[in-house]
């Protein structure tokens, strides 16, 4: 099988990309390795699987339509999984023109390319944030989510429609994924857990915003990646019972399914940073407060549908995810 990932100098494509190599898989790799956080990084996840045989690097914007055109036109990819974004609910308050084009441009560009060149199946990252307002929890893809609190929330919801137009329109199968807080070995500088970890080595105070009242699905990247490579081998299915009269928002009558990912066990943020100061053997100095623009209060995924269809349900706990977590900051940063 060839697969094309975008986003493979990112946190979640690079695991991913790793993980079907090793299963023996093609991968064509894309990802434009941008300044949104620290380059150095993502050429240090890179380098784990450059010079991997079936690995092709390409170096391109996903918002590019000749060089998206061409490269599909080019690698005639069996599935695709998009991962590249702009990411971030803080940042998309201070550069919402970026969200636009990454993710809704962007995005425009993978169907267009699915679609002409014959790809089975097209799975792609949403996120928690789609439930925006919504408080009736555990989320459940059967609920209406048309209230996002952040760009970044209202582009990864348009992904969601922009995808079951396609699946009616062209009868291309899609599965988006909505992923729950992802954490891990090789995660993002700009997430919780990196800036805590660095800030309290460093003896610098951490901001904990909503007076760390607030509750996370935090979900193990390991975890995460299982559910990508689940979802990408169980092609997206329409829902024969779809009824228009009582529409299911997860379903259709097209091959369109969304899916959460998420560890179904919430966490609230005081306990993941006490855990992280057991880990690092020191305590944190706390800036405590109040919840920032866009940021919901708690997510909590529910994951029954993962369950029924492929099998599947993240549970890898805090205390051993953030324990992994700092072994590899502490070993890769010296």
């Amino acid at each position: 099988m060839k697969v094309l990932i975008t986003g493979t100098a990112g946190f979640i494509g690079n695991r991913l990309a790793q993980r079907l190599l090793e299963r023996g898989e093609e991968v064509i790799g894309l990802d434009n390795l941008n300044d949104y956080y620290d380059v150095t990084l993502k050429e240090a996840r890179l380098a784990k699987i450059k010079d991997h045989p079936s690995f092709t690097d390409v170096r391109i914007n996903i918002e590019d339509r000749p060089a998206m055109e061409a490269v599909f036109a080019k690698h005639k990819p069996n599935k695709v999984v998009n991962l590249a974004a702009q990411a971030g609910v803080r940042y998309s308050l201070e550069n919402p023109h970026s969200y636009v084009e990454s993710n809704i441009v962007g995005f425009m560009n993978i169907l267009e390319g699915c679609r002409y060149n014959g790809v089975e199946h097209l799975v792609y990252a949403s996120s928690s944030s789609v439930y925006g307002a919504n408080t009736n929890m555990p989320f459940s893809i059967h609920n209406n989510v048309d209230h996002p609190l952040s760009m970044y929330a209202a582009t990864k919801k348009a992904n969601e429609l922009m995808a079951h137009t396609y699946s009616h329109l062209y009868d291309l199968p899609t599965t988006g994924l909505r992923f729950f807080t992802v954490y891990g070995p090789w995660g993002r500088p700009d997430m919780a857990l990196f800036l805590f970890t660095k800030k309290i080595l460093a003896g610098e105070p951490i901001d904990v915003f909503n007076y760390g009242k607030h509750r996370r699905d935090f979900t193990y990247i390991d975890d995460i990646v299982e559910g990508v490579i689940r979802t990408l081998d169980h092609t997206a299915q329409p829902n024969n019972d779809w009824d228009g009269d009582t529409p299911d928002p997860g379903t259709g009558k097209a091959p369109y399914r969304l899916y959460n990912i998420g560890n179904n066990a919430p966490v609230e943020l005081m306990h993941y940073i006490k855990v992280l100061e057991d880990c690092l053997g020191k305590k944190a100095e706390m800036n405590m407060l109040p919840l920032q623009p866009g940021d919901v209060p708690d997510t909590y995924a529910n994951v029954e549908d993962l369950v029924a269809d492929v099998d599947y349900k993240p549970d890898t706990t805090v205390e051993t995810g953030i324990a992994k977590f700092v072994d590899w900051y502490q070993g890769y940063y010296k």
